[in-house]
């Protein structure tokens, strides 16, 4: 197959997965895939093949949904997440003194994936990785919304812990990733001089994973 052909028929499923995975109420029939995706009903049925294989999608009658092999695929983002941004946190943390993360938002809770904790400091806050909350609340949620032109980051305190400061800011330009870097201390923390520190950071996060 030539390079172009081969280049579309991928680009095809993966619309065709896109498809799917956006259909609101009912799952999409094989008809609702080819007007969305532009091709015919039996190039739909060529596609789904491959899809269908690796677990990705499975159908219903005519109907099509999601494959549990989502399920693997999606659980293999955070390690890799979590292993890019690293060495920027590790930096940052070295840097301020104090504990920084990486938050990613899930609907409406914000999720910290990796957590790294400066290594010279007297007392620093214990943050663990999985600690969830509410996406509106504290610096990391709020950020990670934060649009282009706006706002560079968000200063916190006491939003989720007494005694608690944060500053956060989003990692943007990563498509389909709402996320932020944060940094949490227990000595209150100054905007304008942590801020761009940690929006720093998170445009090097946002490099690390594109």
């Amino acid at each position: 197959m030539p390079p172009k052909e081969t280049s579309l028929t991928l680009e095809r499923g993966l619309n065709l997965l896109q498809a799917v995975a956006e259909a609101d109420g009912a799952a999409p029939t094989i008809s609702d895939l080819a007007a969305t995706v532009g091709v015919s009903r039996a190039a739909v049925y060529r596609l789904l093949g491959p899809l269908q294989a690796r677990g990705l999608v499975r159908r219903e009658g005519s109907r099509v949904r999601l494959g549990l092999g989502v399920l693997w695929v999606a659980g293999r983002v955070l390690p890799q997440l979590r292993f890019a941004s690293l060495p920027a946190l590790r930096g940052l943390a070295e840097h301020v003194g104090a504990t920084v993360h990486l938050t990613v938002a899930d609907g409406g809770e914000a999720q910290a994936i990796a957590v790294v904790e400066p290594s010279w400091t007297s007392y620093h806050v214990s943050y663990r990785v999985g600690t969830r909350h509410p996406v509106q609340r504290g610096a990391a949620g709020r950020a990670v919304d934060l649009p282009p032109n706006g706002p560079r980051w968000v200063v916190s305190s006491g939003e989720l812990h007494n005694g608690a400061y944060g500053v956060a800011a989003p990692v943007q330009g990563v498509p389909g990733l709402r996320a932020s870097v944060g940094v949490v201390a227990l000595e209150p923390l100054v905007g304008d001089e942590v801020g761009p520190l940690v929006f720093d950071t998170a445009r090097a996060v946002a490099e690390a994973l594109r």
